[in-house]
């Protein structure tokens, strides 16, 4: 369990773990609380696909990375087992911002919501999701 009063360096440090989301798509934690998170990367060319356009799994990726914080800090142990996404309009500005809010957070379920932003204030796509706690 990471704690609900858990320094964000060391929130940083700990999802630094997670590789692909801060390795290879340059993702980094802005904020992070029990039940909310805000996660955001500087658009790459490593991030477009072939029509010069950020690809969805990128996007997707920012919000993933913004649920795993915010449905575990000062819960157990947390896995998303149902996710949605909707892509809603083309990133016009050079970052993206994910904003992960828990919608209801129960002792075994979770459900959250995701935005992704541009830096411009478009936003990009939302996200819901369902989660579950190993106890």
């Amino acid at each position: 369990m990471i704690a609900e009063d858990c320094p964000l360096e060391d929130v940083r440090r700990i999802f630094g773990n997670d590789r692909f989301a801060t390795e290879a798509c340059g993702c980094e934690v802005i904020e992070a609380s029990q039940g909310h998170a805000v996660c955001a990367f500087d658009i790459r060319p490593t991030h477009l696909n072939a029509q010069g356009r950020v690809m969805g799994g990128a996007i997707f990726t920012l919000a993933d990375f913004s649920l795993a914080i915010a449905c575990n800090i000062g819960e157990n142990p947390t896995v998303s087992v149902s996710n949605s996404i909707e892509f809603l309009s083309a990133t016009r500005g050079s970052r993206l911002i994910a904003t992960c809010d828990a919608d209801k957070s129960g002792r075994s379920l979770g459900f959250y919501a995701v935005e992704v932003r541009d830096n411009l204030g478009t936003l990009v796509a939302r996200m819901t999701a369902t989660c579950f706690r190993r106890a």
